[in-house]
């Protein structure tokens, strides 16, 4: 009889915890909707300056606090794969295994566009060649220290930046030699901006809308034009040449959203997608996914 009072309860201990977990759970729902609520936003550091106006001007509209947490690209997957219910601004879709991953948590994950950015290569204005060959990068890159490029700085390791050559040049890893890494996109252009002969890796949103720490450094750097593989032309990282297709390193930004129910993660996106956010991508110098239309008012002349 005493171990079947302990089992009842057990069992009735455990339907509680269950019950309690599931309100706390429906209670966040709750609190949230998709333009009201508090979430952490996971977002790669290399378009973090773009995130903070989009966040602003959505808190401003919204009673919603979105809370940005910048970090590079392995580490915010390791962060969104953890938390399997968040949100992340990434500059790639996610991969099939990642996405089979999230399926196997009987979770949806939600991919919206929104934008097309670019990863700009600078040196040192005392370096006068403002040209740069994407062959020359590769062959660098496997190894080939005979090219004109001395060194090459990347924001962080672990940065989508890194992924994207390192794919682009079919390495599993840069050269320990000539290839150097900090931790943001910041220190990229400082160094930079104070060495000579060396070419920066960087997110074009750096460039475009710079902090204080960095505003006064950008005098010393060249944003250099880029000539693709095969290709005879260069181009600059401009929004006219992404809009064009013509700049070869450039990428689409994407909104990952595996909330599984309409939230926050819902509204952001739609608000990054919609009107208001487009327009804020334009202004930034970046290439909006639909470019917003301009209303024309004609009044007839006064007599």
């Amino acid at each position: 009889m005493k171990k079947l009072m302990l089992s009842l309860s057990f069992f009735l201990f455990l339907a509680i915890g269950i019950f309690v977990s599931c309100k706390q759970s429906d209670s966040k729902k709750d609190k949230e909707s998709i333009i009201k609520g508090k979430v952490d936003l996971l977002v790669d550091e290399t378009v973090k300056p773009l995130l903070e106006d989009q966040i602003a001007v959505f808190e401003s509209e919204y009673d919603a606090q979105i809370t940005l947490q910048a970090k590079s690209e392995k580490e915010l997957m390791q962060k969104f794969l953890k938390d399997t219910s968040g949100i992340a601004i990434l500059t790639r879709p996610l991969s099939a295994n990642e996405t089979k991953f999230f399926e196997q948590m009987k979770i949806k994950p939600k991919t919206t566009k929104f934008a097309t950015d670019a990863i700009a290569l600078i040196s040192n204005k005392k370096d006068l060649d403002t040209l740069i060959a994407m062959k020359d990068v590769v062959a660098f890159l496997k190894g080939d220290l005979k090219t004109k490029i001395k060194g090459l700085v990347f924001d962080n390791p672990n940065s989508s930046t890194v992924r994207y050559f390192t794919a682009l040049a079919g390495v599993k890893e840069v050269p320990k030699e000539g290839v150097y890494s900090f931790k943001s996109n910041e220190e990229v252009v400082k160094f930079v901006a104070e060495n000579d002969g060396i070419i920066g890796v960087i997110g074009v949103n750096w460039l475009l809308q710079p902090t204080a720490s960095i505003k006064d450094y950008l005098t010393n750097i060249n944003v250099l034009s880029v000539q693709g593989l095969n290709k005879n032309s260069y181009f600059a990282p401009t929004q006219n040449n992404l809009a064009e297709g013509t700049y070869p390193l450039a990428r689409d930004l994407f909104i990952i959203n595996c909330q599984g129910y309409s939230g926050l993660g819902m509204g952001f996106a739609s608000f990054l997608a919609g009107d208001i956010g487009q327009r804020i991508i334009l202004k930034s110098g970046m290439l909006p996914k639909d470019i917003p239309g301009r209303k024309i008012l004609i009044k007839s002349r006064l007599k």
